[in-house]
């Protein structure tokens, strides 16, 4: 399909009615549609939390790219899931900066206090946990992301009372 040509209107979607209006002005705003590919992906996991064969075949659709297309750009980016995460998602940047000041022993830290590894969900849904390589926060090292917030300047002790704040919400 050429970026000129548009796809019919898609109906069917498995998304939100709001989600699927905001694909549909998405691919507007590109000269090239494929070029809303990743904010596409991105919207997507955040309303259903991870990338699902149905999401990857419709969003594939709706480009007019193929899934395997889709399933290629999911393989490079690692903030991407084709697996359901926690409902939160811990991310524990080991990247240098946060390696020298504990980012290594904060990962093993949470490996321990959660009870699970890397890309690893508890068994009750409350929280994944995923080593990265870097969350841009290199000057308040350690850090830590959770969803979209983050957290600096981590201890072991801080990442404990980070943690017991997300389960607090997580029973609300």
């Amino acid at each position: 399909m050429s970026a000129t040509t548009l796809p019919a209107p898609f109906a069917p979607t498995i998304f939100s009615p709001e989600l699927a209006a905001r694909f549909d002005k998405l691919v507007t705003l590109y000269p090239v549609r494929r070029s809303a590919l990743i904010p596409m992906l991105l919207y997507a996991q955040d309303e259903i939390g991870y990338l699902s064969d149905p999401a990857i075949a419709e969003i594939a659709q709706r480009i007019g790219i193929t899934e395997l297309d889709v399933r290629n750009v999911l393989s490079y980016y690692s903030m991407l899931r084709t697996k359901p995460a926690g409902k939160f998602n811990v991310q524990v940047c080991t990247n240098i900066s946060c390696m020298l000041r504990g980012g290594r022993e904060l990962l093993e830290h949470c490996e321990r206090r959660l009870g699970i590894g890397h890309k690893q969900v508890t068994p009750d849904g409350v929280f994944s946990l995923e080593e990265v390589e870097c969350i841009g926060a290199c000057s308040w090292a350690p850090a830590v992301q959770v969803n979209y917030d983050f957290h600096d300047n981590l201890t072991p002790e801080a990442m404990d009372a980070v943690l017991e704040s997300y389960r607090a919400k997580a029973n609300e």
